[in-house]
């Protein structure tokens, strides 16, 4: 009878972890998880590089190999995309590193293309979840930095992701605080850690990224400033200007 009793015990510990670690993918859009956070439309992103399109369903698209957008007003360190990959992009472009990578993340305090904090998903060829800062102090166009002064940031708590299939739906959540980082994976914190002090060295607002991958996606943000539908001149980043990467 105890053998059984720890036997039935050890399974039901092994269930909760399965599910916790490697929730089922979503076949239907996610719901809401963070009621604060402001819906982000074309309008007010800005976007250096691939192209961002507004489907009918008032959803966003990308399919071009490479995109890169920040918000184009100032906003806190807490951002969110909703989206459904489609597949691989048409096109391909490698990474510096040579290497052809699927993903799709988050940008925070992105103040420019040199200097930036990146959340990413991978999707193919591996499938992790990725933190690095970019950072180059005096430069602040991809002409001047390229892909320099990337390190990969290690968590302190972290689990890993079930692969991301085609037509299916995600959550992907970064909130910074200070300078603690946590990452939710369709609601479930999947990374915890710390970025360094470095972080304070550079500021901006939020944004997002994707390579080689096709996506239908909603996009979130917590605006700052008293008229956040308007965008009122004070609170809007001017500076909008194409680049060829980060």
């Amino acid at each position: 009878m105890q053998l059984r009793t720890m036997s039935a015990k050890t399974f039901i510990a092994g269930a909760v972890f399965v599910f916790v670690c490697c929730p089922p993918a979503h076949s239907t859009p996610p719901a809401t998880s963070s009621p604060f956070l402001q819906a982000i439309g074309k309008d007010k992103l800005c976007v250096t590089n691939g192209t961002v399109t507004t489907l009918p369903s008032g959803k966003l698209a990308i399919d071009t190999p490479s995109s890169r957008a920040v918000v184009r007003v100032r906003t806190t360190q807490t951002a969110e995309i909703r989206f459904r990959y489609l597949g691989p992009s048409e096109g391909s472009r490698p990474l510096a590193s040579g290497e052809l990578r699927r993903q799709i993340g988050l940008k925070l305090r992105a103040e420019d293309a040199c200097n930036l904090l990146y959340v990413m998903w991978h999707i193919e060829p591996d499938s992790k979840f990725g933190v690095s800062i970019k950072r180059n102090g005096g430069k602040h166009t991809f002409e001047e930095c390229h892909a320099n002064g990337y390190v990969t940031i290690k968590p302190r708590k972290s689990v890993e992701r079930l692969k991301i299939r085609p037509g299916e739906y995600h959550t992907l959540r970064a909130e910074l605080k200070g300078t603690e980082l946590t990452l939710f994976a369709d609601d479930r914190a999947v990374w915890e850690g710390t970025v360094g002090t470095g972080i304070a060295e550079f500021d901006g607002p939020v944004g997002l990224r994707t390579d080689n991958a096709r996506f239908e996606f909603d996009f979130y943000a917590h605006l700052l400033g008293s008229d956040r539908s308007s965008m009122t001149r004070g609170d809007r980043i001017d500076r909008c200007q194409p680049s060829s990467g980060d």
